[in-house]
């Protein structure tokens, strides 16, 4: 059975447990095969938009684009737990708006649902608690900001940001969020994020501190084409692997070495007479 919501919520390091391994992934492949290593939740990120699609932010993915590819993540059958991003515009427009498209998405096989902000995403938290959904907050660097943001930008770097980040997060705990995804911030202000929670913080650019830590699959096996971020550690070359693989297929294409014999159907007997 699938980890679930309040079995992450219980996930703060400081009372012994381990710390959250999460992945982002799109499809029933990545899917497949972050779930064989072991990994405690499947992010399907809006992230989609720059690592999939091309785009230069997540500002255009759309919710078919989510719906679509949390269903190919769900047809992994994963033991993880799966939790779906909801994208920009999905709960901006109104509690029912937003309940209905976190909806779409539980139906396509998520079993939560992720949304960026604080103070002012704390009546659409509530009413997607009240439809029975559990929800993940995600502060610091929320992407879906970049335009306000003027680009993507380490936060919280002064005391007076920081204050308002954790008193964000309290907000956020208070309303009933599950866990937060805390984003592009100074390690110290992880970890003083992380010590002021009772639920566990999830980092990506906030320190080792944390009580889990999430990468995208497409970084970590060298699969971007965007410039790794500070954060990102590259575990592997398959870019490489992949460029090298396809010149081969095209080596042995051109020179008629594929396909073989024993790579084709025979003929039956008298087929050619």
């Amino acid at each position: 059975m699938s980890l679930s919501a309040p079995a992450l919520r219980a996930r703060k390091r400081r009372r012994g447990e381990a710390p959250i391994v999460m992945v982002t992934a799109y499809d029933e492949p990545g899917a497949r095969y972050v779930d064989a290593a072991g990994v405690d939740v499947i992010l399907v990120g809006d992230s989609l938009a720059n690592v999939v699609l091309g785009h230069a932010d997540t500002l255009h993915v759309t919710m078919a684009d989510m719906v679509h590819h949390v269903a190919a993540v769900a047809a992994a059958r994963p033991a993880a737990h799966v939790v779906a991003d909801m994208p920009w515009l999905s709960y901006h427009l109104g509690d029912f708006e937003a309940v209905r498209n976190a909806a779409a998405l539980i139906r396509a096989g998520a079993q939560s649902v992720k949304l960026e902000g604080g103070r002012n995403r704390l009546e659409v938290i509530g009413a997607l608690l009240d439809a029975e959904i559990p929800v993940m907050g995600h502060l610091g660097l929320t992407p879906q900001s970049v335009l306000a943001f003027g680009g993507f930008k380490v936060q919280s770097k002064t005391r007076e940001a920081t204050s308002m980040l954790i008193e964000e997060a309290v907000l956020l705990q208070e309303a009933g969020v599950y866990a937060i995804v805390v984003e592009g911030v100074p390690a110290g202000v992880g970890t003083m994020v992380t010590e002021a929670l009772e639920i566990p913080t999830i980092g990506i650019g906030a320190g080792a501190d944390t009580d889990g830590q999430v990468l995208v699959l497409h970084d970590l096996l060298g699969l971007s084409a965007r410039a790794p971020a500070k954060f990102v550690r590259q575990y592997a070359d398959l870019g490489t692997v992949i460029t090298d693989a396809v010149s081969r297929y095209r080596d042995d294409v051109r020179s008629g070495a594929f396909p073989s014999e024993s790579e084709s159907y025979p003929n039956p007997a008298g087929l050619l007479d």
